[in-house]
């Protein structure tokens, strides 16, 4: 068990230090950044410069806040219900959910729905204890479990009226699961995403606890499950079959929170947006448009200076924002994961004797001192729904930025390039 526990904490170690198998992927030097505060500049040039095409239409209503109906300009062959301006809020889309299996990945689909289909239907909720090791799951009672609930429902049918919808592959940490981010994941696919997430195996919180708890490491291959998730939009394998013709793999947005931000760095020649969260940066590529960093002052894990780094190596277009009091989870729905008790994940933990868990307190920054995860998502939705439909909607919502200072007074750092 002591030799466990210092494995467990060598790979915190280096995770922290960004030593993760693909956390610095970034070049390490750039051109001259010349970055910096653009609060109040104009966002006109990034906005028309994605290298998509996109088209206007005298009847639609591009920039309406209807979020039940109305049409929208935007890419070339693509039909949009119109998004609320205010990137913040949700889409006028029912979210739907299915779980499937990619190259033995479990791996949660959320997408646009049909509107009103889910009317009478209860909304998913997950259970956390699912992501415990085997032996470890029946220690939690449905009293002391944490349950997550989603705005989402399940098997809802694609809103095939309007599409095809671009394709976003989320990535989570160390120790963590594929619906870490849920509010985020579920807010994009609202506002016209398909988005997906897989439990990544060797990086999951179960493979991490059984780390500690006997059953040894397990491989990861973070480059490869991605791959996997792109051959499946692509419909180069069948898994997303019952999307039809409703997934657009070719405007792709990957995002990624810690080790999963550094795992997206590389995919430069597949995506146009990338979005690395607490973590470094991107590397420049063939496809790649556009680069949001987002980073957290008081981040415990991933030192708010690797991040600033990640932006300054990372090729332009590219913009940064620092979050004031922002910990490490706060890209994620971890901290608020509680039980009816009030208790978090990892006092549930402990209590009821999960082995391992311990050990996982390293990476679990969550306190009162930090900014609260609900101001933090507003923030977070607002900026990742502005970068991702600037490009892959061909919106016009990247001026979005201009304020954002104003309008977010936690927002301590603003660079574009």
């Amino acid at each position: 068990m002591q030799r466990s526990a210092i494995a467990m904490l060598v790979l915190v170690g280096s995770f922290a230090c960004g030593d993760d198998g693909e956390e610095d992927t970034a070049p390490a030097t750039t051109e001259d950044s010349g970055t910096s505060s653009t609060t109040g500049t104009d966002d006109a040039d990034t906005s028309t410069s994605t290298g998509l095409d996109s088209t206007t239409d005298p009847d639609t209503s591009a920039g309406s806040d209807d979020t039940t109906g109305g049409a929208a300009a935007g890419c070339e062959g693509v039909s949009l219900l119109a998004n609320p301006t205010d990137t913040s809020l949700p889409g006028p889309w029912p979210v739907g959910a299915r779980t499937v299996t990619i190259d033995d990945l479990q791996v949660e689909v959320w997408y646009p729905a049909a509107i009103g289909s889910e009317a009478g239907m209860d909304p998913v909720v997950y259970d956390i204890r699912e992501q415990l090791p085997d032996s470890e799951q029946g220690k939690i009672s449905d009293d002391d479990n944490p349950w997550q609930p989603c705005a989402c429902w399940r098997d809802l049918p694609v809103d095939v009226e309007h599409g095809p919808y671009p394709t976003i592959v989320f990535v989570h940490g160390t120790a963590s699961f594929r619906t870490q981010s849920l509010p985020q994941m579920v807010h994009w696919a609202s506002r016209g995403f398909v988005v997906l997430a897989a439990d990544h195996p060797g990086l999951t919180l179960g493979d991490t606890l059984g780390s500690v708890c006997g059953a040894g490491m397990v491989e990861r291959d973070l480059a490869g499950d991605v791959a996997a998730m792109l051959a499946a939009a692509r419909a180069e394998t069948p898994e997303l079959e019952f999307l039809g013709d409703r997934i657009d793999a070719t405007r792709i947005g990957m995002a990624g929170h810690s080790a999963g931000g550094g795992a997206i760095a590389g995919f430069s020649d597949d995506a146009q947006v990338l979005v690395p969260m607490a973590a470094g940066g991107t590397e420049p590529g063939s496809a790649l448009v556009s680069t949001l960093v987002l980073g957290g002052t008081a981040d415990s894990v991933v030192a708010y200076s690797q991040q600033q780094s990640g932006f300054e190596s990372s090729p332009s277009p590219k913009r940064f924002v620092g979050i004031t009091d922002a910990g490490h989870l706060t890209f994620s729905e971890i901290c608020s994961l509680r039980n009816a008790a009030g208790d978090d994940l990892l006092t549930i933990a402990n209590d009821n004797g999960v082995c391992g868990a311990q050990f996982a307190g390293v990476l679990f920054q969550c306190s009162p001192d930090l900014i609260p995860d609900a101001e933090g998502w507003a923030i977070i939705d607002d900026t990742t729904a502005a970068a991702f439909e600037e490009t892959l909607h061909c919106s016009d919502v990247g001026s979005n930025f201009a304020d954002l200072q104003e309008r977010y007074p936690q927002v301590a750092e603003y660079l574009e390039e």
